[in-house]
């Protein structure tokens, strides 16, 4: 009994944000924007009640535990609280992707044709640990005129509920409805592939979590999905790499926030430049406390490396450990990165030029990095505001996902009678 209940609430939450959508898309700018001024003012004055419901989810999973690595992306804190509020007057700032006319035309028997850029309608949001992406994926849907249906993962279930409970307060204010943010707060996974197949209410799907939760949502979805990927990121280090530039640039894209998805997690190093840098490389990596997971040459070469094995060629850490792959050319580079790399972020470090465009042409991901850091592959640092994932397929939308990718085209024909 207690199912059946459930799956009529969310379902009743979907006709409720399609409904809310539409109201929406009818919203100036300025409307829009005064809104989420409103929002982010709101959860800094509330950022206590906040912090007091993440502090349930973080005892909880200290009780249960969660790794150090998932512990940082539950966490909040008063800066993080106040970081996502600030996303959100980033937002703000931004132009409208809404109401934009792409093209137009006129026909020879005088029929206007524009394609104009409109909401997608209502967004479902499946998502994993972070509460964050609470405030940031409503902030960007409701900025591109879309509603929004999130479903958190149940380990942030009090921080993310006090979240939208401070949202809807700071709606209350505003001319978007409330309804327009909608939060399914059973844990039950019945409710979540409820959303799977919701095709009349819920317009697309956006995962963003670990592996098993993307891959689950790509192969029992008839909603569309805009598939976002784990970030298994490779830096390359060329024979002709700069030791210092690279090893700033290791250091950060590994240490700098471990846990997040574009972190590296592999460092591929020419032979030539290891053989004459390796002393560098080593005090790196022992001054930083990462582990190294190597092949045979870096396994005889680094002390306290530990044997690789396929599944680290596979793994996405998300800790201070990195596999350590040798090659003798840029090509078994790419060929490396082409098996085992997950189509998120990828570095070369070279001060030769040709390399450089040969490496960025040839490999296959949303960003290609050359002598700078993974860690760039993220919406604001971007300049995009917040963002609501980074997708690692080809249609639609590719890279950090803002404002843009929540958008689809619509024609719009003005005549004076014309038929056909």
């Amino acid at each position: 009994m207690t199912l059946i209940k459930e799956q009529v609430n969310v379902e009743a939450q979907a006709i409720a944000a399609k409904k809310a959508a539409r109201k929406i898309s009818l919203l100036t700018t300025e409307e829009k924007n005064e809104a989420l001024q409103v929002i982010a003012d709101t959860l800094e004055a509330n950022y206590l009640t906040i912090l007091e419901a993440n502090e349930a989810d973080l005892q909880t999973g200290r009780e249960k535990g969660y790794d150090e690595a998932y512990m940082d992306r539950l966490a909040l804190s008063k800066e993080r609280v106040f970081e996502f509020a600030d996303g959100l007057r980033q937002v703000a700032k931004l132009e409208d992707p809404t109401g934009i006319i792409a093209s137009s035309w006129t026909l020879e028997n005088d029929l206007l044709v524009e394609k104009v850029t409109v909401p997608l309608g209502v967004i479902g949001m499946i998502y994993e640990a972070r509460p964050n992406v609470t405030a940031d994926a409503t902030g960007l849907a409701l900025k591109s005129g879309n509603a929004i249906v999130l479903k958190g993962g149940s380990s942030a279930i009090s921080s993310n509920q006090a979240i939208v409970d401070v949202i809807h307060q700071a709606l209350e204010n505003t001319k978007i409805p409330k309804e327009a943010v909608q939060f399914i707060s059973s844990t039950d996974r019945e409710a979540t592939q409820q959303l799977f197949t919701m095709k009349e209410h819920i317009d697309v799907l956006i995962p963003r979590g670990g592996a098993s939760l993307i891959n689950a949502v790509v192969n029992n979805a008839t909603v569309p999905v805009l598939e976002t990927g784990v970030g298994n990121c490779h830096l390359y280090i060329d024979k002709e790499a700069d030791p210092v530039k690279a090893m700033n640039i290791l250091i950060n894209a590994k240490t700098d926030r471990p846990a997040v998805c574009n972190a590296a997690e592999t460092v591929i190093v020419h032979k030539e430049w290891l053989e004459t840098h390796l002393s560098l490389l080593i005090d790196t990596f022992r001054e930083h406390n990462i582990t190294v997971h190597g092949d045979e040459l870096a396994v005889k070469l680094i002390p306290n490396a530990v044997p690789a094995g396929e599944d680290d060629w596979k793994n996405e850490y998300l800790s201070l450990d990195i596999a350590v792959k040798t090659v003798s050319n840029l090509e078994e580079a790419v060929d490396h990165i082409d098996e085992y790399g997950t189509k998120h972020s990828e570095a070369i470090i070279t001060e030769n030029q040709q390399n450089a465009e040969l490496f960025m042409n040839l490999v296959d991901a949303s960003a290609i990095y050359h002598n700078a850091s993974t860690r760039f592959t993220d919406g604001s640092a971007l300049g995009f505001g917040a963002e609501i994932g980074i997708s690692t397929q080809k249609l639609h939308a590719r890279g950090p996902m803002g404002l843009p990718a929540l958008t689809t085209i619509k024609f719009k024909m003005s005549g004076n009678g014309q038929v056909r």
